[in-house]
């Protein structure tokens, strides 16, 4: 099993609906990932008022390994744009 420091980000968003796309999209193509800052959006001050994320802890992450982060951006590019350009 990768360590942590063994992933890269290769999507950031506050968009929930980009969020569960981008999974979907991962999980087909069968690369593992991890997602950072999911669960803590609504744990801080105001939550995700006005930008779709906590100001406090950043937008979502999602990462891979290194040795997938050019084949997971070529599949998140469309999403990626979707989102205004994000990663």
């Amino acid at each position: 099993m990768p360590r942590q420091s063994d992933f890269v980000t290769v999507f950031e968003t506050g968009n929930q609906a980009l969020i569960a796309v981008a999974k979907s999209i991962l999980d087909g193509a069968e690369i593992p990932y991890l997602v950072k800052g999911e669960n803590l959006q609504s744990l801080f001050g105001m939550g995700q008022i006005g930008t779709g994320y906590n100001l406090l802890v950043g937008p979502v992450q999602i990462q891979v390994t290194r040795e997938d982060e050019s084949t997971a951006k070529e599949l998140l590019a469309d999403v990626a744009e979707d989102d205004g350009g994000a990663m």
